[in-house]
């Protein structure tokens, strides 16, 4: 995949449409889609990944 060392969510089910994370080495966050693996790479702060599962698990996207 990468220089990353990749985890996979414990939400993931079975098959291979699951969501990859690492640290980078920058204090950022790294995500890859597993379907895509040699494919974009985002990099987040651990800040904004938090408010976003945040508002996902609380299901405030939708207003």
């Amino acid at each position: 995949m990468s220089a990353y060392a990749w985890q996979k969510s414990s939400y993931c089910a079975q098959g291979e449409a699951c969501v990859h994370i690492a640290a980078a080495r920058t204090g950022a966050i790294a995500l890859i889609e597993s379907g895509d693996p040699n494919g974009a790479i985002l990099h987040t702060r651990t800040a904004a990944l938090a408010a976003l599962l945040h508002a996902v698990k609380k299901d405030t996207l939708h207003g």
